[in-house]
C-alpha cells in the first residue's frame, strides 16, 4: 500500500511538476532549461506528497492545490541547487546525475536555483481555489519555513559548524532548521488548505516535527553505511566537507576530540576517510544514532495516535516506519 500510494503520488506531482516551467521568451530558455534540468530529475517528492497526505485526509482534492504543492518542490529542488555549488557543498553528483553547475555553469546554477525560489511564490498566489486568506497563510508559513528562521538559518548555522564540535543539542536546532522546517511546513500547508481543526493542527505538527528531525538523522547515518550507487552521491560526503553529524559527534570526547577534527581536515589533503567511519562505528556512533531516530520514529507516531483515523493516515504511519529504515 505504502509503495502504491507512494508511486501514484509521485507521477501525480511529477506530472504537475511537467507543467509549470516555461519560458516566456526564446531569450529565458537556457535559465528554464537549467531549472527543469533539476526540478524533473526525480527524487522522492516526500514533501508535496506529504501535503497532499494531508489534504486527503481533510477530505479536500490535492488536484485543486497542485500549485502549492509543486512550490513545496521548487522550494526544495533550489535548495538542493544551491546545496551542491562549489562556496557550499562542493558536489558534482546529485542523485546520481550531474549537478546543475557542472551542466550548466556557476552562474546558471545560481539563477536557476533563485528562479525556482521566486516562482515557487509565484504559483502559490495563481491557485484559483484557497482563499484570500488561505494564501496569506500559506505563503507566510513557506517563507518562515524557507528563510532565515528555518531552512537558510540552518544551512548557515551548518556551513559555519564546520570542522568545529558542536553540542548534539545544537545539531538538533541545526537539523530542525536545515531540513525539519521544509517538513513541518508540508504537513503545515495541507492543514492550513484542508481547514484542520486546533487538536489536528497540534498533533500533526508534533508529527510532522519528529518526521523531519528522523528524516536527517537517518540521512546522517547513511553517509557512513550505504555506497554511491544508492545514495546517488560520494560516501563519506559529509566528513570530507567537515560537517560533524550526529554519529560522530555522538562519540567525540575530550581525549578523542582534537584528533579526530584533525583527522578530518587531513582528509582534503588524502587521509584516511575509511579509518574515521571504522572508529566512528566501533565507537557506537551508529548505535547511538539509531536509538535517537528509534526516539523520533517513536514520538511521531504517538503525536499521531491523538488523531482519530483518516483517510491517509496509514501512509503517514508507514511513512515514519520506512523512514525509519531509510526506505524512502
Amino acid at each position: 500500500m505504502f509503495k502504491d500510494y507512494l508511486g501514484s503520488s509521485k507521477q501525480h506531482i511529477e506530472q504537475w511538476l511537467g507543467e509549470v516551467l516555461s519560458s516566456p521568451n526564446q531569450e529565458f530558455k537556457p535559465l528554464y532549461e537549467s531549472m527543469s534540468y533539476s526540478l524533473m530529475q526525480g527524487g522522492k517528492r516526500i514533501r508535496p506528497i506529504l501535503s497532499k497526505a494531508v489534504l486527503e485526509m481533510l477530505h479536500k482534492d490535492p488536484a485543486d492545490y497542485k500549485e502549492f504543492l509543486c512550490a513545496m518542490e521548487c522550494i526544495h529542488t533550489y535548495s538542493l541547487v544551491h546545496d551542491d555549488l562549489p562556496a557550499m557543498d562542493n558536489d558534482d553528483y546529485r542523485r546520481g546525475n550531474l549537478t546543475n553547475h557542472k551542466v550548466y555553469g556557476e552562474g546558471m546554477a545560481i539563477l536557476a536555483g533563485d528562479g525556482l525560489l521566486t516562482y515557487a511564490f509565484q504559483l502559490m498566489t495563481e491557485n484559483k481555489t484557497a482563499t484570500p486568506q488561505q494564501k496569506i497563510d500559506a505563503i507566510k508559513c513557506v517563507a518562515t519555513a524557507a528563510g532565515p528562521e528555518g531552512m537558510v538559518g540552518g544551512q548557515a548555522f551548518d556551513m559555519l559548524s564546520e570542522d568545529k564540535h558542536i553540542p548534539l543539542e545544537e545539531l538538533k536546532v541545526l537539523h530542525s532548521g536545515k531540513t525539519g522546517a521544509l517538513f513541518n511546513a508540508s504537513v503545515e500547508l495541507g492543514l492550513i488548505l484542508g481547514n484542520a481543526d486546533t487538536a489536528t493542527r497540534t498533533a500533526l505538527m508534533e508529527y510532522a516535527n519528529c518526521l523531519g528531525l528522523l528524516f536527517q538523522i537517518t540521512d546522517d547515518i547513511m553517509d557512513y553505511r550505504e555506497t554511491t550507487e544508492t545514495t546517488g552521491k560520494p560516501v563519506g560526503n559529509d566528513l570530507r566537507e567537515g560537517l560533524l553529524t550526529y554519529p560522530l559527534l555522538s562519540i567525540v570526547n575530550d581525549d578523542n576530540k582534537d584528533k579526530l577534527l584533525e583527522d578530518i581536515k587531513a582528509l582534503n589533503n588524502g587521509g584516511d576517510e575509511q579509518a574515521i567511519i571504522d572508529y566512528v562505528i566501533d565507537q557506537g556512533g551508529i548505535d547511538n544514532t539509531l536509538a535517537v531516530a528509534d526516539q523520533y520514529c517513536k514520538d511521531a507516531l504517538a503525536a499521531l495516535d491523538a488523531v482519530r483515523d483518516f483517510p491517509g493516515k496509514e501512509f503517514l504511519v508507514m511513512a515514519v516506519e520506512n523512514l525509519a529504515d531509510r526506505k524512502v
